[in-house]
């Protein structure tokens, strides 16, 4: 990493140690830079688990000033080796999972690789933590890097803020969102109760809390009132240790989110205008924030739409994003619209709930895939993402991380799918990708039968019939011959003998199974079979009919109207 550190080791353990991270061995060197977060994944070839500790990195972009999450490991002697390694490739700190056994081996490993030992507390996930690290790193990978100060203190450095609300108020203090979710906290949450470790540990505030604050006109308050409005555990009918003090964090009659402080008991006058005050400043980080997430975004996804586009103007985007020269793939993701026409207010939660997904694959893909660049363009997500290795294990790790990102994501993405391109070596090959990986996620919402991730070669032959039926419907084709023939006497007469060869080609002429499908006696399917036979004038021994029959029915829409086409 070239130029100034993002942050150093002693600002992540003031702001995330005591909940989330607690030192375990070598972090003499608090002031050590860092930089970007890696994944350690022991299915990789990782460092020290070939025949030396100089076997290739596996995410391609190197560990130097990195804090390293090793996710699955914790036998001491995995410790020493891991630190070994790592030190030997100038990372800053590793996390495990606690407890951690700190063997006088692991002590001394530590202490001689430089490489700060740190321990994850249970409860607190992978995920979150890799999050709440990215939040920390003061700098941005793109735009203006000059420094800018709110109030004496880096813009948008909400941990910062939240430390200096908490010396204010002397307690310890959470900045929230309108959805209850943790920007942001400040030191000392030991001193607080269990529901709020809990919030911690999760970054957002537990389900059942915010539904009782709600229900006992807590929110309501808050968001009325202009000053602090304080909770008293007394007054409410659920577990709360200590008493909460709250204010909202308005931008005019816009309400941004709120500060939560955990007190003993209720603020004197002068504390709480100190709290109010302070809103006004959280309010500016908040928008600030806003301001130059919209300005990067936009940013970004104009240099990937470069990219995308394969232009002249492609190699200098891919080398702004820090892609050139890199082996890539193009991940498109889009979520499949529910059928009907919708409101305008329907059309903006929808685009909403596109860039809130798009914005949770760039967290996810940038954490396990460094470099990682993301844009919502259009009603796509397109992720570029740098591939390590060779070509097939590229691809095999690209559908990894694609189905790990829909199936950790739950119940928001049922309707989400991602297609995947092959991978490319230029903007050519970049462009190629995507109109591959468009292919692809086309087949998944319209035909994908249950599918939700898949490359374009999976979903080959599927794309190929899509884009015939384009060319039909563009030329204003129409069902002929036989097909013609059985579907006006199905208008005519209310029969089903279209749905009847459907079944019989879908069963591969096993009448059996084909009457199942089409729910009649087995008998009766046989009389229908010959029936639509003589309609068509169709051989169904003839494996070029049955070809031609089976294309049309595939590629041709039936005429409106038409029952069972």
């Amino acid at each position: 990493m070239i130029g100034r550190p993002r942050t150093r080791l002693s600002r992540v353990l003031d702001d995330l140690g005591g909940v989330l991270l607690e030192p375990v061995a070598g972090v003499r060197r608090r002031g050590a830079r860092l930089d970007h977060v890696v994944i350690h994944d022991p299915l990789d070839t990782a460092p020290g688990q070939g025949p030396d500790a100089t076997a290739p990195d596996p995410l391609g972009t190197g560990v130097a000033h990195a804090v390293v999450l090793c996710v699955g490991v914790r036998a001491p002697d995995d410790l020493v080796r891991l630190l070994r390694a790592y030190g030997g490739r100038d990372a800053t700190a590793l996390v495990v999972r606690q407890p951690v056994e700190a063997t006088p081996e692991v002590v001394r490993a530590a202490e001689a690789s430089g490489v700060a030992l740190l321990g994850l507390a249970a409860g607190a996930s992978w995920a979150q933590l890799a999050a709440m690290l990215r939040s920390v790193l003061a700098e941005e990978d793109l735009g203006d890097a000059s420094p800018q100060t709110l109030d004496g203190r880096p813009a948008g450095d909400l941990f910062a803020v939240a430390n200096a609300v908490a010396a204010l108020l002397d307690a310890p203090v959470t900045i929230e969102d309108r959805a209850s979710r943790v920007l942001a906290f400040s030191g000392r949450q030991d001193e607080a109760d269990q529901p709020r470790a809990r919030t911690i540990l999760g970054r957002q505030v537990p389900e059942h809390f915010t539904r009782r604050l709600e229900a006992n006109g807590v929110f309501e308050r808050l968001y009325r009132e202009p000053g602090p409005v304080y909770v008293d555990p007394r007054s409410q009918d659920f577990e709360m240790g200590m008493p909460r003090v709250a204010v909202a964090v308005r931008a005019g009659d816009e309400i941004l989110g709120s500060v939560w402080a955990a007190v003993p008991g209720p603020l004197g006058a002068e504390r709480a205008q100190s709290l109010v005050d302070a809103a006004k400043v959280v309010a500016l980080h908040m928008l600030r924030l806003r301001a130059g997430a919209d300005v990067e975004r936009r940013l970004r996804a104009d240099l990937v739409s470069t990219v995308l586009e394969g232009g002249t103007a492609a190699p200098e985007a891919l080398a702004r994003l820090g892609l050139l020269g890199r082996p890539l793939v193009v991940l498109a993701m889009g979520v499949a619209d529910p059928p009907g026409v919708t409101t305008p207010e329907e059309d903006v939660s929808r685009t909403a709930g596109r860039q809130r997904l798009t914005d949770a694959l760039a967290t996810h893909l940038s954490t396990v895939q460094p470099r990682s660049a993301v844009a919502l363009l259009g009603d796509v997500a397109y992720g570029i993402v740098p591939l390590p290795g060779g070509r097939p294990e590229g691809v095999a790790r690209a559908l990894r991380l694609a189905s790990a990102f829909l199936e950790r994501t739950g119940r928001g993405t049922r309707a989400a799918a991602i297609g995947i391109g092959p991978p490319a070596e230029d903007g050519a090959g970049v462009r190629r990708s995507r109109e591959d990986a468009d292919r692809a996620l086309r087949v998944l919402l319209t035909a994908g039968r249950g599918r939700r991730v898949a490359t374009s070669e999976d979903v080959h032959i599927d794309a190929l019939l899509l884009e015939l039926s384009d060319l039909a419907a563009a030329r204003g084709d129409r069902p002929t011959a036989a097909i013609a023939r059985l579907l006006d006497h199905d208008a005519r007469h209310s029969s089903r003998l279209v749905h009847t060869l459907r079944c019989w080609l879908d069963a591969f002429g096993d009448v059996p199974a084909a009457a199942e499908r089409a729910h009649v006696h087995p008998n009766t399917f046989r009389y229908r079979l010959r029936r639509l036979a003589e309609v068509a004038g169709l051989d169904l021994t003839d494996p070029d009919q049955r070809f031609a029959a089976m294309l049309q029915l595939r590629l041709l829409p039936a005429p409106e109207g038409t029952p069972e086409a």
